[in-house]
């Protein structure tokens, strides 16, 4: 496969990035709006999701029903994402097809009609819901709150039925109008696509929006500015009562962020840690003990900061021994992070789930989307191969005893018995005891 990239910059400031791979007939086409959860204050939590959902009810040109028989005629199909800091529309379709696919999506990220909002409203409302009944899913934002505090990477994507059962239609006017900037936006496609042929498209698009007003960008530099404030990291302990067969439980902390050239390395430590099926979280908890089903260690990396942390869902009479076993593998870690055998299989695993990964059209174009707008390099293979090659056991060592030291990572439970869990974490406190609050069920 090809690994060449070209990027436009069009005279509004979209940036316009292909990648052609000759080899396939099909075309993953996306468009990234570099705004999420971060970019709203705390009367906002939610909006940027709702927003995205409403992308699809209908725009100027086309209506709600209309989009998804379109796409349906393509045998392909439409779908979108909100994160803490970006927004996806994204399909794959035909490369005959790419056009008529790149004319309406276009259309849904300008010229959104804000059509049918009580519908969707009930829709969005019904996912909050969904996600409230999830104790696996609400146990990560838990952590966020504890890890970050009051900062708005803190904050759940998918934000507050309050906001999402009040916002009105010109509300969310404004905040697209604010938000959904040239400047903020990448078209990436990944396949049977020539280049020059997409910017083009593009630039009907820019001559049609030429003859609106330029929005303000004053609220959108303002939801930078406090995104950009460094958060209150500090060791906080958070606990959601909630009636459940399991306990949840999350450590973590600080990270870094996705610019840092260590973010290889701290790849390469997640599989020695949890990251993997022959880690030594999985094969502690999960595979020699049967404390856990589900045990594993991730990262996310953001602007300038990130986060690390570990999950483990276990039975209450299990909590007290998977715990203690965190704590061990966690100070294990902090003192001999990996063999030289850990190491090779970790950065081996690494390097075959990049190149895997990358024989998706799909990945391929959310890698440039994500890499253009967030200002990264795009590496080929080989460099990425590279840099994991690169990484060594020092550096390593270094990121395991600043990440992951046990008295400065928070924890956070969803769970029966508040006492319960608090008693089951003290090999986890005994280092430091920092602060703890309590939520009570259905508030964070």
């Amino acid at each position: 496969m090809s690994t060449e990239h070209q990027i436009t910059t069009l005279e509004s400031g979209v940036r316009v990035v292909t990648e052609r791979v000759p080899s396939v007939r099909s075309v993953a086409l996306g468009f990234w709006i570099a705004t999420g959860s971060v970019s709203e204050h705390e009367e906002q939590a939610g909006i940027s999701h709702l927003l995205e959902h409403m992308l699809f009810r209908g725009t100027e040109s086309y209506g709600s029903e209309e989009i998804d028989q379109i796409f349906d005629a393509m045998g392909a199909e439409i779908n979108a994402g909100t994160d803490k800091e970006a927004t996806s529309l994204y399909t794959r379709v035909l490369d005959r097809h790419l056009d008529h696919a790149f004319a309406v999506m276009s259309d849904m990220i300008w010229h959104p009609g804000f059509g049918e909002l009580d519908a969707e409203r009930e829709v969005v409302l019904e996912e909050i819901a969904m996600y409230e009944d999830d104790p696996q899913d609400r146990v990560f934002d838990v952590l966020g709150k504890a890890i970050f505090g009051e900062h708005p990477l803190g904050r759940p994507v998918i934000g507050t039925a309050q906001v999402v059962g009040s916002v009105t239609r010109e509300q969310l006017a404004q905040f697209h109008s604010e938000r959904y900037l040239p400047g903020d936006i990448v078209i990436a496609a990944a396949g049977s696509v020539d280049h020059d042929e997409l910017v083009q498209m593009a630039r009907v698009v820019e001559a049609a929006r030429a003859q609106r007003d330029a929005p303000s960008s004053d609220a959108a530099d303002t939801a930078r500015a406090a995104n950009e404030q460094h958060p209150d990291f500090q060791r906080r302990v958070r606990f959601l009562a909630k009636d459940t067969e399991q306990y949840h439980v999350c450590v973590g902390g600080a990270g870094i962020g996705r610019e840092d050239e260590r973010r290889f390395a701290l790849r390469v430590l997640e599989g020695v840690l949890g990251g993997t099926s022959s880690s030594r979280l999985f094969q502690e908890i999960r595979e020699r003990r049967g404390l856990a089903y589900s045990v594993f260690s991730y990262s996310n990396l953001y602007a300038h900061t990130g986060e690390v942390g570990l999950y483990v869902g276990t039975r209450p009479e299990n909590l007290v021994e998977a715990l203690a076993v965190v704590a061990g593998e966690l100070e294990r870690c902090v003192e001999d992070p990996a063999s030289e055998e850990e190491l090779n299989r970790s950065r081996e695993n690494l390097k075959g789930r990049v190149v895997l990964a990358l024989e998706s059209t799909g990945a391929r174009m959310s890698r440039l989307g994500s890499s253009v707008m967030n200002g990264l390099p795009i590496l080929s293979v080989n460099e990425m191969i590279e840099r994991i090659d690169s990484v060594t056991i020092e550096q390593v060592r270094e990121l395991a005893a600043q990440l992951f030291a046990p008295e400065q990572l928070s924890v956070a439970g969803v769970g029966p018995d508040e006492q319960k869990f608090l008693a089951a974490i003290e090999p986890l406190s005994a280092a430091g005891a920092g602060s703890r609050s309590t939520i009570a069920a259905g508030t964070l």
